[in-house]
C-alpha cells in the first residue's frame, strides 16, 4: 500500500505585479508562470551579480593577503600598534612625552614616537613602554628630541623601567603569524579604548 504523497503548500507569486497564489510544480519555484518569471528576471540577475561581486571581492582579499611580504605584514602591525599608542595616550590626557606641551589631537599632528628608535632597536618596536604620543615637530624635525624624551619617560614610567629599556639588547624574530597576531591584538585594544571613550 503506497502512502499518499504530501502536497506542496500554496505560495504567493514573487512578481510584484501579480502576487497570485499558486501551488508550486517543482522545488524552488517562485513564480506562478514563465511570464511572471521573465517579468522579474532583472531582479534575479541583479542579485546574482551582487553575489558574484561579493565572492570576487572575498577572492581578491585572499589573494592580496597571500601576496603580502613579511615587510608588508610588519608595516601593518606597526600601524596598528602606533594607532593604539596614540589612542592610549589621548585617553589618558598625556602631554607630548618630550616637550611636555599639549598635543593637537584634532588633526594629524601626533606621532607614536619611540624612545629607542625602530631602526636602532627593532626588538622594542612593539614594547608599550618604549613608545608614547609625541608631537610631529619633536619626533620628525628634532630627531625624537631624545634628551627631553628621556626626562619625560623617567617621569612617566620610572627610572628602573627606563634603565631596563636602555639595557635591553635581546633579539626578537617574529614569524608572519606572530606579526598578524600583534596587528589583531592592537586593533582590538584600540577598538576597546575608543568604545570606552564614546
Amino acid at each position: 500500500m503506497s502512502l499518499p504523497s504530501k502536497q506542496p503548500k500554496p505560495k504567493t507569486c514573487k512578481n510584484p505585479a501579480c502576487r497570485a497564489s499558486f501551488v508550486p510544480q517543482r522545488l524552488g519555484q517562485a513564480v506562478c508562470s514563465p511570464k511572471c518569471g521573465l517579468a522579474i528576471k532583472h531582479v534575479n540577475e541583479a542579485k546574482a551579480r551582487k553575489s558574484l561581486a561579493q565572492v570576487g571581492r572575498a577572492d581578491i582579499k585572499v589573494r592580496k593577503e597571500a601576496l603580502k611580504s613579511r615587510g608588508d605584514h610588519m608595516r601593518e602591525a606597526q600601524q596598528a600598534f602606533n594607532e593604539y599608542i596614540r589612542a592610549r595616550d589621548q585617553a589618558a590626557g598625556h602631554l607630548c612625552i618630550s616637550s611636555g606641551k599639549p598635543l593637537d589631537w584634532s588633526g594629524n599632528a601626533v606621532d607614536a614616537g619611540h624612545y629607542r628608535s625602530v631602526g636602532s632597536a627593532p626588538h622594542l618596536r612593539f614594547d608599550e613602554r618604549n613608545c608614547h604620543a609625541q608631537s610631529k615637530q619633536d619626533n620628525r624635525f628634532l630627531s625624537g628630541n631624545a634628551v627631553d624624551y628621556r626626562i619625560g619617560l623617567i617621569a612617566r614610567i620610572g627610572q628602573e623601567a627606563v634603565d631596563a629599556l636602555e639595557s635591553d639588547q635581546s633579539v626578537r624574530k617574529y614569524t608572519i603569524e606572530e606579526i598578524k597576531a600583534i596587528k589583531a591584538e592592537y586593533q582590538a585594544k584600540t577598538r576597546e579604548l575608543k568604545r570606552a571613550a564614546a
